[in-house]
């Protein structure tokens, strides 16, 4: 049985690898890139596929049984890449497809969660068995801000008091892995969240812990919040779309308290105290 994993050279697709290779997996591995040359170091075959080509994908896929689709980082045109995967998933013979979705994607306020609603319809459409991995927010989002809160002074955000069930990013690779690898999860939709909830005001308090000093949340309007990472140099929609998925996590958007992916990967979650260790180390 060959297993494939698209966006390989990817922070997911990485450690999605790793885990597979760590856990002793048999089973042939395709990597699919759109830049195969970034994969050169992966410990796997790697064929060339863009999200935006058909026939490369189908091409790309020959052989396969088991495919990781992975999302695409492109907002606003995922709808139309996923298309294309699961349509030359389907016509190169791929019996079982797993995506990485978003927690709780048919009732997230997440402005995120449309073009995840949308593919997850196209796949239960495609006739191809399927895992849908509705993984929560990785704990490196926020762990990506802590330089620029130390800088700053103050963790900001749009949260409120939004508990965010969040994991590390490894832990979300390990489930898929197991997906991937194992029997049994055909049909399965798996709500991924991590255990340990926390608020950004307690995420503020750890980063405060660690630094000896005490760095704040401070909580803007979203408008406010969008502006704000804009002045400081990330583009208009990326901008956007944070401050959106913030003020949906003061909905209850980042909150789970399901046990799939504890159960998943066969230990507890990475708590958000390890992760905030690890960016400031």
């Amino acid at each position: 049985m060959t297993l494939a994993i698209t966006g390989v050279t990817g922070q997911l697709g990485r450690l999605v690898v790793a885990a597979l290779k760590k856990n002793g997996v048999s089973e042939p591995i395709v990597g699919i890139a759109r830049s195969p040359e970034k994969a050169a170091d992966l410990p796997v075959e790697v064929r060339a596929g863009d999200y935006g080509d058909k026939e490369a994908l189908e091409a790309a896929l020959a052989g396969v049984d088991t495919l990781l689709l992975i999302s695409s980082s492109e907002v606003g045109s995922r709808v139309a890449q996923h298309r294309n995967v699961i349509e030359a998933a389907k016509a190169a013979g791929v019996k079982r497809i797993a995506y990485t979705s978003i927690l709780h994607a048919d009732t997230s306020p997440l402005g995120l969660a449309e073009e995840h609603r949308a593919t997850e319809a196209l796949i239960r459409e495609s006739g191809m068995a399927y895992t849908l991995l509705r993984n929560g927010w990785y704990t490196e989002n926020y762990a990506a801000s802590i330089p620029g809160a130390l800088q700053a002074g103050a963790f900001v955000g749009s949260a409120g008091e939004g508990r965010i069930a969040s994991a590390a990013r490894a832990d979300y690779a390990e489930a898929a892995a197991a997906v991937l690898a194992g029997p049994g999860h055909d049909d399965a939709v798996y709500e991924l969240a991590g255990e340990g909830a926390y608020t950004l005001s307690e995420f503020a308090a750890e980063i405060s812990r660690r630094a000896g000093r005490e760095i704040p949340y401070r909580d803007l309007p979203q408008a406010d919040y969008a502006a704000l990472l804009v002045s400081v140099g990330l583009p208009e929609p990326l901008a956007a779309m944070l401050a959106d998925s913030d003020a949906g996590a003061a909905k209850g958007g980042l909150y789970g308290n399901e046990p799939d992916l504890a159960r998943l990967i066969g230990r507890p979650t990475t708590p958000m105290a390890k992760v905030v260790e690890a960016a400031m180390a």
